[in-house]
């Protein structure tokens, strides 16, 4: 049986776009609590069927479309290329492995179709017919049409034939960078790869006591737990900290830290490992948007995920990835002796300018917060996170110049560092800033 959340969403959904809503009116209309209704419409939020514009009100849109591909399916490429499906559809929801293009002689291109792939090509039936006989999917470019045989063999192979207006190289363009886009995601580790499942996570109840704690610490050698009501939903963290000086009858309610930091599963583990270190907290709860407890996750989990990130081999370039690879390690003076500290070299490529042929301020930020972390990971063999920068860009840096860039460590300790970066064009200084640094923990 639907709950009156469902019941409310299914209403919403059912709504015309551009119908305004409010949480009384729901309530009015579908008999709830004005509390029911706000959840559900905060939860419709999220999940993009209303939006809330000032001075407007809370509106019913379209929904959303989800930016971040978590699986490339061909139901996701014909999204992507603006497309239609002429036989196939079955096959729509399997999964996208890579993509051949059809400029061969048939005999030739044999050898590169694979189940799963997807064939690239314009009104040449003998290769539609082959890519599917293959257990490969097609995709028709120019804007033509395929036969009826055609359409027929994708229905029994349940593999998809489709159509679009745009030129090969267009398409193979924009399948590519959805497919980067994809790689880059997965590189990118979240709360639900680490985090410890509910089966595997020691929790309190509102209702045990002291006493229950103290079992429960001596047993585990923990001394942080989520504590939960009887709908499993977090209500709160207990320390060791909170239960000092009470009684062992006292109930773990009256002494808990009520409203504790949460996390999700879809939280980027870089973002979690940021609030942990800046918070000092050793424990986060891992919940669901209700509340509902799923697991928990350690900071020494984080921190050994963190680690292993550094370690990677890069999957796919990102925009960041790609300005930072400009940038040389000059480890040694001009008659070769070894420097204490090395400084950086950059050329300012076309790319990292701005409209009028200066490098963009968001490049400069970027190369001067990739050069404090490398500069601290040299001299400490530690990884860091960028906290606070404060950048100064003193002269213009033109198209087709070499900047040096100078670090200097003003102060480091167990938690922070600071450094000072300075850019110089011809010994000339064109920019500095002072960059504060979150220092990770060693695994």
């Amino acid at each position: 049986m639907a709950t009156k959340h469902d019941l409310i969403l299914e209403y919403i959904e059912g709504l015309p776009v551009g119908e305004r809503i409010s949480v009384r009116s729901i309530a009015k209309n579908l008999s709830v609590s004005e509390g029911t209704a706000y959840r559900a419409i905060k939860d419709a939020e999220n999940t993009g069927l209303v939006s809330t514009i000032q001075r407007v009100g809370t509106i019913r849109i379209e929904r959303k479309l989800k930016k971040n591909i978590e699986r490339l399916t061909f139901g996701e490429v014909v999204r992507i290329i603006e497309g239609d499906v002429l036989g196939g559809s079955d096959g729509l929801d399997k999964d996208l492995d890579k993509f051949v293009i059809g400029a061969m002689t048939e005999d030739a291109m044999r050898r590169y179709i694979t189940p799963g792939s997807l064939m690239i090509v314009g009104n040449r039936e003998g290769v539609q017919e082959l890519a599917l006989k293959n257990g490969a999917a097609v995709l028709i470019t120019g804007g033509f049409d395929t036969t009826e045989a055609v359409a027929s063999l994708a229905d029994q192979q349940a593999m998809p034939v489709l159509r679009t207006t745009y030129d090969t190289f267009t398409v193979a363009t924009m399948i590519n960078r959805a497919l980067s886009d994809q790689l880059i995601k997965k590189d990118i580790m979240q709360v639900s790869d680490i985090y410890m499942p509910l089966d595997k996570t020691v929790y309190l109840m509102a209702g045990d006591t002291i006493a229950s704690y103290q079992k429960l610490s001596s047993q585990t050698g923990h001394s942080r737990f989520p504590v939960v009501n009887k709908n499993m939903r977090v209500i709160g963290v207990v320390t060791a900290k909170d239960i000092l000086g009470k009684p062992d009858s006292q109930l773990i309610d009256r002494v808990m830290t009520r409203e504790p930091i949460v996390v999700k599963q879809s939280m980027s583990v870089a973002s979690v490992s940021h609030q942990m270190i800046w918070d000092g907290l050793e424990m986060m709860p891992v919940v669901q948007d209700d509340l509902t407890l799923m697991g928990m996750v350690s900071r020494q989990d984080v921190m050994k995920a963190m680690q292993l990130v550094q370690r990677q081999p890069q999957m796919s370039n990102t925009i960041s990835d790609q300005v930072v690879g400009e940038i040389q390690t000059v480890d040694t003076d001009r008659e070769g002796q070894p420097l204490a500290l090395p400084f950086y070299r950059f050329e300012v490529s076309p790319q990292m300018v701005n409209s009028v042929g200066t490098i963009s301020f968001g490049v400069l930020s970027e190369i001067i917060g990739n050069v404090a972390q490398r500069t601290i990971l040299h001299t400490q063999r530690r990884n860091t996170l960028i906290e606070q920068m404060n950048l100064h860009y003193l002269r213009l840096i033109q198209l087709e110049t070499e900047i040096e860039v100078q670090a200097k460590i003003l102060e480091f300790g167990r938690r922070s560092a600071k450094l000072d970066i300075e850019a110089y064009l011809d010994n000339i200084i064109v920019a500095k800033a002072i960059v504060v640094l979150q220092v990770m923990e060693r695994s």
